[in-house]
């Protein structure tokens, strides 16, 4: 029986183990690293509370919003900048100097229009899903051999056919690959936003357990935010290799 499935366990599993031997070698100070054996008994009181679970909902509801409304549009936008050169000239430039901006510098931005709730975090985790995932379905699109597009079009294809039967398909592992890269954005910056700009999900945990010197929550909090990004990429696997099974695992 075939046991690739333990493999991503191996490097985690060396690290906390390693992690431990050091803090009872003394190589590590236990105040400042407790070790894996005694972040358990945290763990479980939060899970107990309901903290951990209630903080992670949050953090990856706040991801979720984000991805959706920047995924959708940013597909759109880089299937048509990649399949009409005039778009792309037009976007390109602009698109480009947003993406290289550093995003937290546009939230104070977007504060002073949207106000201090949770929608200037929204946009801000769209516009970021939204730059990553058009530029990789700009460059998938582009990369459509053109033969493909001719032989399409002597067989009497549409606009709307090229671009469901052509463009689409051939750009589909690009696709997918800047919407991985998109939701693992949208993590990031939510539990960034949450740690600078207050909330009640993982960032804030972090920062809070920082502010008040609690290692095991913080340690906790860190772990779980790597937990969960990668459950959320190997999601989007599945579902990549579910829909365009064409792509070799």
């Amino acid at each position: 029986m075939r046991r690739h499935w333990l493999l991503p366990f191996i490097v985690p599993a060396v690290v906390l183990l390693a992690w431990e031997a050091a803090v009872r070698a003394s190589l590590l100070d236990r105040l400042f690293f407790p070790p894996p054996s005694a972040l358990w008994a945290t763990f479980f009181e939060m899970a107990r509370q309901g903290e951990l679970e209630r903080r992670v909902a949050i953090t990856l509801l706040h991801a979720a919003k984000g991805f959706l409304f920047g995924a959708l549009p940013g597909v759109a936008c880089g299937v048509l900048m990649g399949a009409s050169a005039w778009v792309r000239r037009a976007l390109e430039p602009f698109l480009a100097a947003l993406y290289a901006t550093p995003k937290l510098t546009l939230l104070p931005m977007l504060m002073l229009v949207a106000g201090t709730g949770d929608l200037p975090r929204q946009i801000l985790v769209a516009a970021t899903v939204f730059l990553v995932v058009v530029m990789n379905t700009v460059d998938g699109v582009g990369g459509v051999p053109p033969h493909f597009v001719e032989m399409a079009k002597n067989y009497g294809a549409s606009r709307g056919m090229l671009f469901r039967r052509v463009y689409l398909p051939s750009s589909a592992p690009s696709i997918f690959t800047g919407l991985r890269l998109g939701m693992g954005r949208a993590l990031v910056l939510a539990i960034t936003v949450e740690m600078i700009g207050g909330g009640s999900g993982l960032g804030s945990l972090v920062w809070t357990a920082w502010l008040t010197f609690s290692p095991e929550r913080l340690y906790i909090a860190v772990i779980f935010s790597a937990i969960l990004g990668a459950t959320v990429h190997r999601g989007l696997k599945l579902v990549e290799f579910r829909l365009i099974p064409w792509r070799a695992r």
